[in-house]
């Protein structure tokens, strides 16, 4: 039996929602050449991983591993949760919907005409 433990598939990804109960949504990247351009494509892919402790949150880099099928769309488990992403556009979200305050405009950014519709 633990033979068979040990050939379990295992990646790592970023948890993108967390809004299920005890269930997350993982995204794996991965990057592969192309076979006739030879460029670097990114691939992505999600998958549902069980969380029986509802320890990751949106954000986080997690371990799953491939496990029998627990429901419709999960097969895969959380492992272990292997630290966060300081990015606020992990969950495309505005920074200023994070918790952040937005940042004060300059000179050079304010829109054109804005000076002439202001003077007398």
């Amino acid at each position: 039996m633990s033979e068979a433990r040990r050939k379990r598939k295992t990646l790592v990804g970023i948890v993108r929602s967390d809004k299920m109960e005890k269930t997350v949504v993982v995204q794996v990247e991965a990057l592969r050449r192309h076979p006739l351009y030879e460029k670097t494509v990114r691939h992505t892919r999600t998958f549902k991983a069980h969380d029986e402790q509802n320890a990751s949150r949106a954000g986080d880099r997690v371990l799953i591993m491939e496990t029998r099928p627990l429901s419709k769309d999960k097969r895969w488990r959380v492992v272990q949760v292997l630290g966060h992403e300081d990015r606020a556009d992990v969950l495309g979200v505005e920074p200023e919907a994070m918790g952040q305050l937005p940042r004060p405009r300059k000179a050079a950014e304010a829109p054109e005409g804005a000076e002439e519709a202001g003077a007398p």
